[in-house]
């Protein structure tokens, strides 16, 4: 397993640093580029999900993102230090409810192969999302 942390401010102007990572690290694993690109707005949603969300706008926290290339999988894990979240209330909105915005869940859940949600941690939140690989034990 290789792991890749990046530690970025819960600013929007940093999830470009994010999205550049992904790009190369679904290079690396051999993604299609519909693959890296579904992955890349999941990531992406999470991660502004939570300056959104959990940080309320404040771009002072902190925001770790970890990549985990394993044989089967690329894991990523976004970690936060805000409010806790209660996994069972972040739910899709229902997709004939056309208005702007609030799609984020949906997308996240249609691009990964798996998502987990975490809030058992002293502090804050944890989402882990995998996205099987070419060959692993499940694919969509």
């Amino acid at each position: 397993m290789t792991e890749i942390e990046i530690k970025l401010p819960s600013d929007p102007q940093f999830l470009r640093i994010i999205r550049s990572g992904i790009a190369h690290i679904g290079e690396l694993c051999s993604l299609s580029d519909e693959e890296c690109n579904q992955v890349t707005i999941a990531v992406d949603e999470a991660a502004a999900n939570i300056i959104k969300h959990t940080y309320n706008g404040d771009k002072s926290q902190v925001i770790i993102v970890t990549f985990r290339i394993q044989d089967d999988r690329l894991e990523v894990v976004l970690r936060d230090f805000g409010a806790k979240v209660d996994p069972k209330k972040i739910k899709p909105r229902n997709l004939d409810d056309v208005r702007p915005g609030g799609l984020g869940v949906h997308l996240i859940k249609s691009a990964m192969d798996e998502v987990f949600y975490d809030n058992s941690l002293e502090v804050g939140n944890q989402l882990t999302m995998a996205k099987y690989l070419s060959g692993g034990k499940e694919e969509n």
